[in-house]
């Protein structure tokens, strides 16, 4: 088992690289300045300049103030004999977009790799943060608000616009956020990466199928979405992540080690072949029950039908009172249709868990099936027992989640 070690009180961001790409806009010389504050706080610093960008800001100053290479052609010979778009990409920790102009987010939304930045961004598996800059009409238009949406769903994180005063004398919201407000932004983030993958993270997802017949089986309406973010939000902090899925039809980034699996035995196993892990998030939906005898042919229709169930394996009974192999940090799920305080406290007794992540799923706009959620953790031998994440999306709720992971073993 590997030890632990963050510095999240990070105001010296010495090692981490970002990546800024600047777009043609009279905000593109604020991101001169949002340079020199992570310069100042020793970031390596590499830039792509639209082709537009070049008429606001120019390659020499832009290189003199990052001290790193300008790219500004996706066919430029020298740029992909050093790093192609694709190292580019992943060389970096974050990627930030600075100003984001109302071309650059159609672009993004619809998916467009037309020059080097677009192609960058759409090739990244980081992090991309947008800090949009435009005219109040154009901000407000309902094809960039539709963008915006589109944006969002697919991770992107916007930084402003803000309201104000603007260079074409309308006043509104649009104006490019204050670098040093995207610089704490950035901070924020990095501070909150691990940046190794030495840390060990283990996620169940999904529902499990428990056969019947072999075209019948007993499941549940879990859809995964929740465990899937988690995974996702945990490799984005650096934690070498493994998911083990049951069945889904959800995709996960190739960087996740994903493990299929149907039955909750199975599950189990997978479970067990990947301990030890430093941490161990439980969110899998696993059914209780399975039949004590699965038949192997199809039950024909008749008018009744008696089953014969046993109890399934506790998978986080089991590895949160394992003792030898119990990861330092073990958090279950409680899907509860009524009394959830109650539910959930007796649930992070009975099973011995550090914390207990409890959501009313009788709520017909979040929980099973939906891209929302409102949860409450409860804490183990905490002061604060208990915290509520109001309702908002499954990927915002697991970044939250995340934030605490760390804060906690930090």
């Amino acid at each position: 088992m590997v030890y632990w070690y963050f510095n999240l009180a990070m105001k010296n961001l010495a090692n981490k690289k970002v990546l800024f790409i600047i777009c043609g806009g009279i905000s593109a010389y604020k991101s001169l300045e949002t340079i020199r504050l992570f310069k100042k706080n020793n970031a390596k610093i590499k830039t792509i300049l639209t082709k537009s960008a070049k008429e606001f800001v120019t390659p020499l100053s832009v290189s003199s103030l990052s001290q790193g290479k300008v790219y500004d052609d996706l066919f430029n010979l020298e740029n992909e004999t050093e790093m192609d778009h694709i190292s580019l990409s992943r060389w970096a920790d974050v990627i930030i977009v600075a100003p984001a102009t109302a071309n650059t987010i159609a672009k993004l939304s619809q998916g467009l790799s037309e020059d080097l930045a677009t192609t960058v961004i759409l090739a990244s598996n980081k992090k991309i943060f947008l800090a949009p800059a435009m005219n109040v009409r154009m901000w407000e238009h309902k094809s960039t608000q539709n963008n915006v949406k589109n944006l969002k769903n697919y991770g992107y994180k916007l930084i402003g616009p803000e309201i104000g005063d603007m260079a074409c004398g309308e006043y509104g919201e649009g104006k490019m956020a204050d670098p040093q407000k995207i610089f704490e932004e950035i901070r924020k983030f990095l501070s909150k990466k691990i940046g190794n993958k030495k840390i060990k993270a283990l996620v169940t997802a999904g529902p499990t199928n428990e056969y019947i017949d072999p075209v019948r089986f007993i499941s549940n309406k879990s859809s995964g979405k929740q465990g899937y973010e988690i995974a996702k939000s945990l490799c984005e902090r650096g934690f070498d992540t493994t998911l083990i899925s049951g069945p889904t039809n959800l995709t996960i980034n190739k960087e996740i080690k994903l493990i299929k699996v149907e039955t909750a035995e199975e599950m189990f196993k997978a479970t067990q072949q990947n301990l030890p892990t430093d941490i161990a998030i439980f969110s899998a939906a696993v059914a209780d029950f399975k039949l004590n005898k699965r038949n192997q042919e199809k039950i024909k229709k008749q008018n009744n039908l008696t089953l014969e169930l046993e109890k399934n394996i506790d998978i986080l009974n089991f590895v949160s009172n394992h003792n030898s192999m119990r990861p330092k940090l073990v958090i279950g799920f409680a899907a509860e249709t009524n009394n959830l305080d109650k539910n959930a406290l007796a649930k992070l007794t009975d099973k011995n868990c550090d914390w207990i992540i409890g959501n009313d799923v009788s709520k017909k706009d979040s929980g099973f099936g939906s891209d929302f959620n409102e949860v409450t953790i409860y804490f183990k031998n905490s002061k604060d027992k208990k915290e509520k994440l109001s309702f908002k999306k499954k990927s915002e709720i697991s970044e939250e989640i995340v934030d605490r992971i760390v804060s906690h073993i930090n």
